[in-house]
């Protein structure tokens, strides 16, 4: 075993590649592995066109992961802000040059690949509100006036995603930005009044929807009100899910998925086709290692004695937790489908290695856990 010193800053490279927390990265590897053999099956018995370059995307990850795991926790407190507006910028472009896919304007094309910038800003505005948060002293933190940054740094990126439109993509951002807020300190009674003062603008909040996400609540109130059109995909679903029943109909069985009836099985609803094929059983034990993931999230953050890493491992975690509670909500038809993947699963380039990214931030507070932070530190060095 390696020897902690007192300073981590001082440990050498291989220290600190022996400080990762291999039993998360086996966690990470096995909900990987669901995946690949998820898309193998909806190619119906092959590695093309996803579960290969979903593999390889994930071994790129990995790479990322570790390398991002040894980066001094410091790193990214220097420069939170500077990666938040990097990523805002983007998203700005995309309104400007972005390349429309299935009638949205998300991606920007950068030649060998596209980047969807909305999936960097769930890991940038996280460790730009943990900065924030990290400067200002306890006490201050239930101010209004100190509370008015942090809601500009939520809301202008929440605004341009919803332009896109990407209504999923910007619940995740308010959710997780307002997860922050509250383990940042912030009391309850603040929350409660945001609350009820979101559902006094609701009534003008309709009316900034675009149609087929007024469609999409509406069918979600009531399915069979458009079997065939906007409840066409919810429908499917939840006949798939319960087809599955206890132990599910076999590996590459699934009649909804392998017939077609299931739309994007490869991304969105690619967890129904896991309780389709492996049944209640398959869906609870996928469920069981993303719940051992937010576990060992959470106990890296309290191990942190920085409230910088402190604060960026709960929000990242609790960014992840949203991701995936919010996919499987949606297949299930307890939320409204709203086009949120499922976290290391569904096929997808850019959300693939931003969440590589952000386990390895994560990674990075575990490895540095003992390194000590000063509130006033990055300003000083600036």
């Amino acid at each position: 075993m390696a020897v902690r010193r007192s300073d981590p800053s001082e440990m050498r490279l291989s220290e600190k590649f022996w400080q990762v927390s291999w039993s998360m990265i086996l966690l990470l590897c096995l909900v990987a592995a669901v995946g690949f053999a998820m898309l193998y099956s909806a190619a119906n018995g092959s590695w093309e066109p996803w579960a290969i370059r979903q593999a390889i995307r994930f071994a790129v990850g990995m790479v990322i992961l570790l390398s991002v795991a040894v980066v001094d926790i410091r790193f990214w407190l220097r420069y939170a802000y500077v990666f938040y507006f990097v990523s805002l910028f983007l998203l700005a472009a995309v309104e400007i040059m972005g390349t429309i896919g299935m009638g949205a304007q998300r991606w920007l094309d950068l030649g060998l690949f596209q980047l969807q910038p909305s999936e960097i800003m769930k890991v940038t505005l996280v460790l730009a509100l943990a900065r924030y948060f990290h400067s200002i002293d306890s006490e201050d933190v239930g101010k209004i006036t100190y509370l008015v940054v942090p809601l500009a740094l939520i809301l202008a990126p929440a605004g341009l995603v919803l332009r896109q439109p990407d209504l999923g993509t910007a619940i995740l951002l308010l959710f997780g930005g307002g997860a922050l807020f509250l383990l940042a300190g912030v009391r309850l009674w603040k929350f409660a009044f945001l609350f009820f003062g979101a559902l006094a603008v609701i009534p003008v909040a309709w009316q900034f929807l675009h149609g087929y996400q007024k469609k999409r609540i509406l069918v979600f109130l009531d399915p069979e009100s458009d079997p065939l059109g906007a409840g066409y995909h919810i429908m499917q679903s939840k006949i798939a899910l319960g087809s599955g029943g206890i132990f599910g109909k076999g590996f590459l069985q699934g009649s909804q998925s392998h017939l077609n009836f299931l739309p994007e099985k490869q991304t969105d609803f690619i967890f129904t086709m896991l309780a389709e094929e492996f049944g209640l059983v398959g869906g609870l034990g996928l469920i069981g290692l993303y719940l051992l993931l937010v576990v060992y999230g959470f106990a890296i953050a309290l191990q942190s004695r920085s409230h910088f890493g402190r604060l960026a491992a709960l929000g990242l975690t609790t960014t992840f937790f949203l991701y995936f509670f919010i996919n499987i909500a949606m297949v299930t038809g307890l939320i409204p489908v709203v086009g949120v993947p499922l976290p290391l699963v569904s096929y997808g380039g850019t959300a693939m290695l931003t969440l590589m990214f952000s386990f390895g931030i994560i990674m990075g507070v575990y490895v540095h856990r003992d390194q000590r932070i000063g509130r006033r530190w990055a300003s000083q060095v600036e």
